[in-house]
């Protein structure tokens, strides 16, 4: 895919900015605490049904720092025992502003167990990638395995859809592309992911420019799934229209409050990653700390609506 020049679209700057919470109003009541899940290692039962695909997603990572650190180290433990080979990286890849000189620091000392065994990172822009060059290094940066601002893979049953969701991104040329690109779809999984939150409890809120512009088209084309960060916490919605909405903003940078809204399922400030196992007929979602322990786990049925 050719790499798009960046139009400046109004209605997409504003959508990022909209329904941004004050610290003051967020509700920090915790989430209930799971049933059977809690505290569970993450591990894989010997005689467990295999998944077609296993991977993990992480986001807001490159601060460089020992908790970055910590949450690779228990991506890498994970995978020793439940191997994957895909990590979905959405978005704030290098802090403080991008810039490729510390990509040693933030991206390839931290993974680089992962690295070395083949598993591929597919990232996505943040709003601190965009400060330096645009971002346009990182898409270049063969690490990350960007063919453009916007693309879409897909690996097995599941085709990804990548979006650039930055206040500069080309809205003109990437509405279009994702409905081209949905419609035209055969996979069973259709899993959407970019930097921004769409419905969040967190410090910005939800985006209620995303809701009416991105929210209709995973509905009309059967999205089941949709992984951001941008928020610093982590937290996971009920179905809404048959997707769920997942913020893993805890990858390393420092954690911000979250609450709870009508549609959150579970929400927490706490370090950690996500993984997924896509069957058939679902996709379990495994929320896993750095001390290993699985915080917070549910399930996507093929037909989520």
């Amino acid at each position: 895919m050719q790499r798009r020049n960046l139009l400046i679209l109004g209605g997409a700057a504003a959508a990022v900015g909209l329904g941004k919470a004050a610290l003051s109003s967020i509700n920090t009541v915790p989430s209930p605490k799971l049933n059977d899940s809690s505290g569970a290692i993450a591990s894989v039962p010997a005689n467990r049904n295999q998944p077609l695909l296993r991977f993990v997603a992480t986001a807001d990572t490159g601060s460089s720092n020992a908790d970055q650190a910590a949450v690779a180290t228990a991506m890498t433990r994970y995978y020793q025992q439940n191997p994957y080979r895909l990590v979905v990286l959405a978005g704030d890849n290098i802090y403080t502003n991008g810039e490729m000189g510390k990509i040693g620091s933030a991206f390839e000392q931290p993974y680089r167990d992962l690295l070395k065994n083949g598993v591929v990172f597919r990232a996505c822009l943040g709003n601190h990638d965009i400060r330096s060059d645009n971002g346009d290094r990182q898409v270049q940066y063969p690490g990350f395995h960007m063919p453009g601002r916007y693309y879409t893979f897909r690996d097995k049953a599941v085709q990804f859809f990548v979006l650039d969701t930055n206040v500069n991104a080309d809205w003109r040329a990437q509405q279009p592309w994702l409905e081209k690109e949905l419609s035209r779809s055969t996979a069973p999984w259709k899993i959407v992911y970019g930097h921004h939150p769409i419905y969040s409890s967190g410090v910005y809120g939800s985006s209620q420019g995303f809701i009416e512009s991105l929210s209709p088209v995973f509905k009309k084309y059967g999205v089941q799934l949709y992984i951001n960060g941008h928020e610093h916490s982590y937290e996971r919605t009920r179905p809404i229209d048959g997707t769920t909405y997942l913020i893993t903003g805890n990858g390393g940078a420092h954690l911000r409050p979250v609450g709870r809204s009508p549609w959150t399922e579970y929400s927490v400030s706490r370090y950690g990653f996500t993984a997924f196992e896509v069957f058939k007929d679902r996709i379990n979602i495994q929320a896993i700390a750095t001390n290993h322990q699985v915080f917070d786990q549910g399930t996507i049925p093929l037909k989520a609506a």
